[in-house]
């Protein structure tokens, strides 16, 4: 809204304090019809808010060490 103002103010060309004024007014009013016109981020459509279903976990499970059996020795 600062740049729009500074550019309402270069294409008018405008020096006297009235038409300042009036350009800072002109922006005002457009920085609050953008406010008013922007939803808040917390309400979006009912279809938004669920939440999407959980994607399957695949988890790779190293495999064993092939080791060779080791029996007790008789005591």
């Amino acid at each position: 809204m600062v740049f729009s103002t500074f550019a309402m103010l270069l294409v008018s060309r405008t020096g006297s304090a009235v038409g300042i004024a009036l350009v800072a007014v002109v922006a005002l009013g457009l920085g609050l019809l953008v406010a008013m016109t922007v939803p808040p981020s917390g309400s979006r459509p009912a279809a938004a808010r669920q939440p999407a279903p959980p994607e399957p976990v695949r988890a790779t499970v190293p495999s064993a060490a092939h080791e060779p059996v080791r029996e007790r020795a008789a005591s």
